[in-house]
């Protein structure tokens, strides 16, 4: 998988910063970059507080951007969740580049596909709050 950052350009503390102001421009926030953000807060915050902030920041980013319906509840979590797990073992000063190298499935967007059927995934229920994977458990 190929790495695509729109975003790589900026330093970790400047992607967090222009995340959480809404400075990115949507367009350049491929799917890469949410991992990026993910696996950012996860490592300075931990998992649960990585689930929050990101929850609250890619739903102001959505709503800002005039797309609310983009945003969904469960699959921010599961893409915090899959991103928490893979990190567990990873040495604590270990760079992004290094890390999504070793764990290359996460850089696939359709991986929530192996957790759940796309009905489930795309059910209200499932924007709007935290839904169970119906395929296959996602380790924590």
């Amino acid at each position: 998988m190929v790495l695509r950052l729109g975003c790589g350009y900026l330093q970790d503390d400047e992607f967090i910063v222009a995340f959480e102001n809404c400075h990115l421009e949507p367009g350049s926030f491929h799917h890469a970059d949410h991992v990026r953000l993910a696996w950012l807060y996860v490592s300075r915050f931990g998992a649960q507080k990585a689930e929050t902030c990101l929850l609250a920041g890619i739903r102001k980013m959505a709503t800002n951007a005039g797309v609310p319906a983009k945003f969904l509840y469960t699959a921010t979590v599961a893409w915090v969740r899959l991103v928490a797990a893979a990190r567990k073992n990873a040495p604590p000063d270990q760079p992004f580049a290094a890390w999504i190298a070793a764990h290359p499935e996460l850089l696939a967007r359709d991986l929530l596909e192996r957790y759940y059927s796309k009905t489930l995934l795309e059910s209200p229920e499932a924007r709007d709050g935290w839904i169970s994977p119906d395929l296959a458990p996602i380790e924590s």
